[in-house]
This record gives C-alpha cells, sequence and structure tokens, in this order.
C-alpha cells in the first residue's frame, strides 16, 4: 500500500514536489496545503497548484497559517505518513510537526548549517558566495536547524541571478526528491546533524532593502540589482518622474564622465539609460519599469 504524503507550499519549488510525488510508485499525495488565492500575493513566485493536486485525487487545503486549529484537525484526519514543507514561509509549530509520524521534512535554498533563515537566494548573491546547495532536511523546533536528508552543491557564477539561481535550486530539488522518496518510504529517515559551528543566519529582507544607492560602487548596485530581479519584485531607484524598477543592468568597464555626480545619468535611449557609480563606473540599466509611464530618466536619486 502506498505510503501517504502531505505537501505544503504555494511555489515553483512546491510544483517540483508535486510532480515528484506524483511519478513517486509507493507514494500517493492526500492532500495540497496552499494559499488561497487572495493570499496570493504573498509570493512574487506564487504557483496555484489547485487543479493538479485534485488531478492527483488529493484534497486542497487552504490555510493563511498552517498552524491553526482547523488545518491541524485535518491533517490529521487524512493520516498522512510524512509531511514536505515546500515553498512555504512560516514556521511549523509542534502541534503541526507531530501530525505525521515519519516527520516533516523541508527543503531550503542554502548550504545548510550556513544560511539558515529568509530571503536566502538574494543574500546568496549579495554575499558573493562561490558554492551553495540545496539542502532537504527535517524540520524541528529551531530554524532550519534540523538533521540533513539530502544536500545538492553547486557553483554560483559570477553574474548569477536571482532567477539562474532559482532555476538551479529547483534542479537540485528535483534531482534529490526521487531518491529520498524511495528512501522514506522504505523506512530510512535517517539525517546527518548539522554542525553548528559553522552555522550562519540571513535576516528578512524587506522592500527597503532593494532601494539602490547610486554612491556605492558599480559592483555593489550590480550585485543588488542581480540578486533582486525576477522572480523577485527588483531593485528600486527613484526619478523626478516617481519610482523605478530595475530588473537588469550591464556594467561599463572603465571610467567615464568624470565631471558627472554619483546618481547622474549620462546617456539614455529609448530602451537603456546610463548611470555613474560612486566609483566613477558606469552602470546601464537595460531592463526596467516605471510606476508610470515615461522616457528613461533624466536623473535618478542618490538613495
Amino acid at each position: 500500500m502506498p505510503m501517504r504524503a502531505i505537501l505544503v507550499g504555494a511555489v515553483e519549488s512546491t510544483q517540483v514536489a508535486l510532480r515528484a510525488l506524483a511519478a513517486a510508485p509507493d507514494w500517493t499525495l492526500a492532500a495540497l496545503v496552499t494559499l488561497p488565492p487572495e493570499l496570493s500575493a504573498r509570493h512574487s513566485d506564487f504557483v496555484d497548484l489547485g487543479d493538479a493536486a485534485r488531478a492527483l485525487g488529493a484534497e486542497v487545503v487552504h490555510a493563511a497559517n498552517c498552524n491553526e486549529l482547523a488545518v491541524l484537525d485535518r491533517l490529521r484526519a487524512l493520516a498522512p505518513d510524512v509531511i514536505l514543507v515546500i515553498g512555504w514561509s512560516q514556521l511549523c509549530g509542534a502541534d503541526f510537526r507531530a501530525v505525521a509520524p515519519m516527520g516533516t521534512v523541508g527543503y531550503h535554498p542554502a548550504a545548510l548549517p550556513r544560511l539558515r533563515g529568509r530571503g536566502v537566494i538574494p543574500w546568496t548573491i549579495l554575499l558573493d558566495e562561490p558554492i551553495t546547495a540545496g539542502s532537504l532536511f527535517v524540520i524541528d523546533a529551531g530554524t532550519d536547524s534540523g538533521p540533513i536528508l539530502a544536500q545538492h552543491f553547486f557553483h554560483v557564477a559570477r553574474d548569477e541571478t536571482a532567477q539562474t539561481l532559482y532555476d538551479k535550486h529547483m534542479a537540485a530539488l528535483a534531482t534529490m526528491l526521487p531518491p529520498l522518496l524511495t528512501r522514506l518510504a522504505a523506512g530510512d529517515t535517517a539525517g546527518a546533524p548539522q554542525d553548528e559551528r559553522h552555522a550562519t543566519y540571513a535576516a528578512r529582507r524587506r522592500p527597503e532593502d532593494a532601494e539602490i544607492d547610486w554612491r556605492d560602487d558599480a559592483a555593489t548596485i550590480d550585485r543588488l540589482i542581480r540578486a533582486c530581479g525576477e522572480p523577485y519584485p527588483g531593485a528600486r531607484t527613484r526619478s523626478a518622474g516617481g519610482e523605478i524598477t530595475v530588473l537588469a543592468a550591464e556594467r561599463r568597464p572603465g571610467r567615464g564622465h568624470d565631471a558627472a555626480f554619483a546618481g547622474q545619468v549620462v546617456a539614455r535611449d529609448d530602451a537603456s539609460f546610463t548611470v555613474r557609480c560612486g566609483d566613477g563606473e558606469l552602470l546601464c540599466v537595460t531592463r526596467w519599469q516605471r510606476d508610470r509611464p515615461g522616457p528613461p530618466p533624466l536623473h535618478v536619486r542618490l538613495g
């Protein structure tokens, strides 16, 4: 008889997990716990998986908080063997973790125990990490601190963007989940304890953390733009014409326009504008959006 799983999540990694469960002969998806449509804005990378879950015969449980009493009662009634929490930005309380006898498994987009916490994909780029990993682990009472069940390491490119790193994590998760599901179905739930000596923590990132300060050097600004781009809301700057979301930019080698201020637009056309940074280097913004229609700006504010 197949093992029963409940999947909790609302983003692309949840979709990867759902597909892995659908293809696993030893497992059946009992339910998907996901956000109600009216709360989809919580995640810029939200994916509606309700129809896909129902097509597998799974129940869809909409929840604003997975720890709510009504949600817990429903999950207990479904009698899962394991719960997979993949793509869900809430801590799982003790009552939640006690629902499934084989435990609760999470995915974290970092080389645990390094970079536990929030906003990990942007932080990986902002910290200029050369190597990272996708980590499947047992969720315990701490923050991303439980035993590691599987890890997949890979390099972070010098020009990595949030989207390319995100895609690498989706591939890592798709690689790791099938063999882990086979292990769990065989009753193997053993994980390797994390070494607390190497634990680091990533703080939550807020919209204001994506504000560009043009007094910074070009490398720092470029890194911020790459870290905050799609599937996230993007880095931000302002001009006399309103707020601008910067989605992509290119560094221009060498110095130029010494007789210009940091934040001054020194060149522009219909599709781009070039700004002098604090170190004198130039950054050409190649993809951007304005909060109201208008041409490329003549000047951007420092911060």
